[in-house]
């Protein structure tokens, strides 16, 4: 049976602990590091078999910033689905991370089932990408570049703000691509949207 194993890596003890309780009490295996680089010597060390692995991060930490825990897993060729956690002031800095790859992020506080959710979302992407998701990928690839990176950030729950902000262009722009996408991919609505994004097309 595949264990899904998230990787929590926050300096706040109190937080780690308790972001650890509500992810194992949702079925994943939990393990926690105070610091990037602790988790960097024990995933290193790690036989990666049946797990479906996914990386939650703080954003602002002291010696190693969740940005560079993430430049440093590019250096080393790791792909995990990485999950931003950050206070309201680090979005920018999380924006700069969705550039660079990493799945999501969460404004603290947030909610157990946002937190669950977006998890799901970045695994399911992940093997979506991996895998080849059939019809859905047939449709996927009518998509421009520029199309599929929109999906993508509809898919982490961005609003069209923070999807511009990211990719630099207007929200106008946004909504257009957005509508194009859709019409492409035949759907109506954000829930078909995402099972066509997911793969269950």
């Amino acid at each position: 049976m595949t264990v899904t194993r998230v990787y929590l890596v926050d300096d706040n003890d109190g937080f780690r602990d308790s972001t650890a309780w509500l992810l194992e009490t949702a079925g994943f295996e939990v393990e926690s590091f105070a610091s990037g680089a602790a988790f960097l010597e024990a995933y290193a060390g790690h036989r990666h078999g049946d797990a479906s692995e996914c990386l939650v991060s703080d954003i602002r930490m002291p010696e190693m910033s969740g940005l560079q825990l993430q430049d440093e897993l590019g250096r080393r060729g790791i792909q995990l689905p990485l999950v931003f956690v950050t206070a309201h002031g680090d979005v920018p800095l999380a924006v700069e991370a969705m550039r660079k790859g990493a799945s999501n992020f969460l404004e603290k506080p947030f909610s157990e089932q946002a937190l669950v959710d977006a998890l799901r979302t970045a695994l399911a992407h992940a093997r979506n990408r991996g895998s080849g998701g059939g019809m859905a990928n047939e449709l996927l690839a009518k998509l421009s570049p520029r199309e599929r990176q929109v999906l993508d950030l509809v898919v982490a729950s961005k609003p069209n703000k923070i999807i511009a902000d990211i990719l630099g262009i207007s929200i106008k722009t946004v909504e257009l691509h957005r509508a194009n996408m859709m019409g492409k991919l035949g759907v109506r609505s954000l829930p078909e949207l995402m099972k066509v994004a997911l793969g269950h097309g």
